[in-house]
């Protein structure tokens, strides 16, 4: 069973951008559309503790306007609201659980800074087991153009970056977009390579080749899936940030995949995807690997 596209929402101008975002991609796919507004009561020193009642209406109604905005601009898509009390992280990542894909928004963008990706989205990041997609404050539906790309990032071998390739072809669909799957090699020290991986370079004719046909394995099973999506094979040596980042231009929509690393502080995103989130120029789609 498909689930909602399920946005975050809070009242912020970033949060109502990835409302938007989210109704659009809930439109092209025919899907419902669900807000999700976390919050916990504050008490206030200079107020009742019965004003949890008063707290939890003003969540509501918040969440309503912005619902029935988002319904007078898309008058033929379901939306439900869901205002549940708890805090942000659990609360988005119970919801990931329940969706299609969750949409957060950052506080911004920056030459320098990037994405101003605060600590809850990144434990959503880390830990929903859903796709999370983080569309900047400022992000206008304009960007989404016809003519460009879902980027796509593909590393290992063709299982290591399933989730991801399908979750770039199955909105290039939904877009009418192409599909761009970079992959980047790097000349690594002699020890990185095994016997048996150096004689598939070998075979290959080379490293670069031997990475060309690797990207094109990935592709095969979604491009016999998906025969209608235009699809840019792109090598490229250099690291995977700064090669994704360096398309990221012409991209409507950039995918990567990510595993989370268990620390002791909790659960940390990769570096690729870590880079990616605070310098895209366009909305990033974060897919757990399995």
């Amino acid at each position: 069973m498909t689930g909602p596209i399920t946005a975050g929402v809070d009242g912020t101008d970033e949060s109502l951008a990835a409302l938007a975002w989210a109704a659009r991609e809930a439109v092209r796919r025919d899907l419902e559309l669900r807000v999700v507004h976390a919050w916990r009561f504050q008490p206030n020193a200079a107020q009742d503790v019965a004003d949890r009642d008063a707290q939890e209406r003003w969540v509501r109604d918040a969440a309503e306007r912005s619902v029935a905005e988002i319904a007078e601009r898309h008058p033929g898509l379901a939306v439900a609201t869901d205002v549940r009390e708890g805090g942000p992280v659990e609360t988005l990542v119970a919801a990931a659980a329940e969706a299609e894909l969750l949409v957060l928004g950052s506080r911004g963008h920056g030459p320098v800074v990037g994405f101003l990706l605060g600590s809850v989205g990144q434990q959503v990041i880390a830990e929903a087991a859903r796709p999370v997609v983080l569309v900047r404050a400022g992000d206008r539906a304009s960007a989404e153009a016809g003519g460009q790309e879902i980027v796509v990032g593909q590393q290992g071998d063709p299982e290591d970056s399933a989730h991801a390739l399908r979750f770039a072809f199955e909105t290039a669909v939904a877009r009418g977009a192409a599909v761009r799957a970079v992959r980047a090699w790097t000349l690594p020290p002699v020890f990185a390579y095994s016997p048996g991986s150096l004689q598939l370079a070998d075979e290959a004719g080379g490293l670069e080749p031997y990475e060309k046909k690797a990207l094109a394995a990935a592709l095969e099973p979604w491009r016999e899936r998906f025969p209608d999506v235009p699809v840019v094979e792109h090598v490229e040596m250099g690291s995977a940030g700064q090669v994704l980042l360096s398309v990221s231009g012409r991209a409507q929509l950039m995918v990567v995949g990510r595993r989370a690393h268990r620390t002791a502080v909790g659960a940390r995103i990769g570096s690729v995807a870590h880079g990616v989130l605070h310098h895209a120029d366009c909305p990033v789609a974060v897919v757990p690997q399995g």
